[in-house]
């Protein structure tokens, strides 16, 4: 196999470049180990949290009692002969924030109802293996930068240069797909035809190096990057902006004119939404436009990001809406994901929230409960929202959404959700394409990157008569051109590539 380090799509990268990947592989195996010899067993387990509701189930990499996601007194089937080998697809993820699962259930939501059995594979969640160590140690250094980028001087000199060009660079791809070379041994046991999915480029470059035939890497940015080459893939794409850009490697060698893609290696599918959202848009934007016209309190959902970047705002938005909240002019629900401190903090600093806020903690059957009763139900005052599971805890925001007005959310994975949303500051200045992609198909507004514009564009939602009522057109109408689609297209490419090398 071409040392996927040394020459990207044809782009040879130089030996400074190349001695700087080998040296980032080998400080990593040697604080962490290099099981590349170690002959992990595999087993499926039964998802306990989305088994039920998208069919998932998971796989374990070694020991079941050793993987973050085992859970006791669920049937455990060993081995390779345990996989759907027709029907299977596997969906390759990590947590890095909570983007990158909820792109993950996206895709599992389209291959159950395309009829295929969706498999789920968090390469973040084996920690006596070398890959998990390697990601959590790179994870962790993500969510404190993510933190560190409220500092306005962090964030204009470190932060938003390295998502914005420091990531771009072929070079960072260069370290990225040696290190990956220490994630393969996870891939050992699963079956080599099982098509694969990866919703982060390291469980695609993975797979890529551990012989995996049949591989798609879902991009989920649209700001152009190598970060996000895992050559041997083929590279899928939410918006028709960011082809060109990927197809010929723009800015990623300097000023350098760069070798392109392959025209087969790169393929625009549209957005990477669920199965549940997209099969009711017509009737929850329907619901929308009802409940503005009978001048029914305004829901705006807010939820927050992994790396929990949005607090100060997100208390800026309940301190202002508070009295519209009560006199029943607007109503909250509030994700905090699983940070629960986030929510104890807000109580603190917002005490009036107490009198008016209803708790739904850790109980996902009546956060269910709640989010179907609210489709065609009142809501009024504050819900918050808390799961300790994180699968619970991103879900919860797309049980929410259906019934929602108004998604407030950074410009990340959600800008490109089939719901009317307002943008809050990014974090990261790769994010800040999601809403410019947003505001472009008539779905979102503008990226507000200071208080005093969320609250302008809030008091715009609540008074305007038109805004909610165009986005809810732009929305159906992007459904009919097909624009949601991007996840069934994704499952359905990953199967093609099967059947094709068959």
């Amino acid at each position: 196999m071409e040392d996927k380090s040394k020459v990207i799509f044809g782009n040879e990268i130089s030996d400074k470049d190349y001695k700087k990947a080998l040296k980032s592989k080998k400080k990593y195996a040697k604080k962490f180990g290099d099981d590349s010899n170690v002959d992990y067993p595999v087993h499926i387990q039964k998802n306990p949290y989305i088994g039920d509701s998208l069919a998932v189930d998971n796989i374990l990499v070694g020991n079941p009692t050793d993987n973050i996601h085992y859970t006791e007194g669920l049937d455990v089937a060993d081995g390779a002969e345990a996989f759907d080998t027709e029907k299977g697809i596997i969906v390759g993820n990590i947590r890095m924030g909570f983007g990158h699962y909820r792109i993950s259930m996206a895709m599992a939501s389209a291959a159950k109802a395309l009829g295929y059995k969706p498999y789920w594979l968090d390469l973040n969640s084996f920690p006596k293996t070398t890959c998990t160590k390697v990601i959590s140690a790179q994870n962790d250094l993500y969510s404190l930068g993510s933190r560190l980028s409220k500092n306005a001087l962090f964030n204009k000199f470190v932060w938003e240069p390295m998502n914005y060009e420091g990531f771009r660079a072929l070079s960072y791809n260069s370290s990225d797909q040696k290190n990956a070379e220490l994630m393969a041994p996870v891939y050992r046991n699963i079956p080599k035809d099982i098509p694969v999915i990866g919703t982060h480029v390291w469980p695609a470059q993975a797979a890529i190096h551990a012989g995996m035939k049949h591989v798609v890497n879902a991009i989920p940015d649209n700001w152009p990057m190598a970060l996000h080459f895992s050559e041997g893939s083929v590279h899928t794409i939410q918006c028709k902006n960011a082809y060109m850009g990927y197809r010929i490697l723009n800015g990623m060698n300097k000023n350098k004119v760069c070798k392109p893609m392959p025209n087969d290696d790169l393929v625009y599918t549209g957005h990477y939404i669920d199965h549940e959202l997209v099969s009711n848009i017509e009737a929850d934007c329907k619901r929308r436009m009802d409940r503005k016209a009978k001048d029914e309190p305004m829901r705006f959902l807010l939820t927050i990001g992994g790396a929990g970047a949005q607090k100060e705002i997100f208390a800026a938005i309940i301190k202002y809406l508070l009295p519209v909240i009560k006199l029943k002019k607007a109503a909250l629900y509030v994700n905090v994901g699983d940070y629960k401190n986030v929510w104890n903090d807000l109580k603190k600093e917002i005490p009036e929230m107490a009198h008016i806020a209803t708790e739904h903690f850790d109980d996902f059957a009546e956060c269910t409960k709640f989010a179907e009763d609210a489709l065609d139900g009142e809501v009024t005052g504050i819900h918050g929202f808390y799961h300790s599971s994180i699968f619970e805890a991103v879900y919860c925001t797309n049980l929410l959404m259906r019934s929602a007005d108004v998604l407030v959310t950074k410009p990340s994975e959600l800008a490109f959700y089939p719901v009317p949303k307002l943008f809050i500051k990014r974090v990261g200045k790769h994010e800040m394409w999601g809403a410019i992609h947003s505001a472009e198909v008539g779905d979102g507004t503008l990226e507000c990157r200071d208080i005093p514009h969320t609250i302008q564009m809030l008091d715009l939602f609540l008074q305007d008569e038109k805004l909610l009522g165009e986005m809810c057109d732009a929305i159906v109408s992007n459904k009919a051109q097909g624009l949601y689609d991007g996840a069934y297209k994704v499952v359905e490419l990953a199967m093609s590539m099967k059947g094709e090398n068959n």
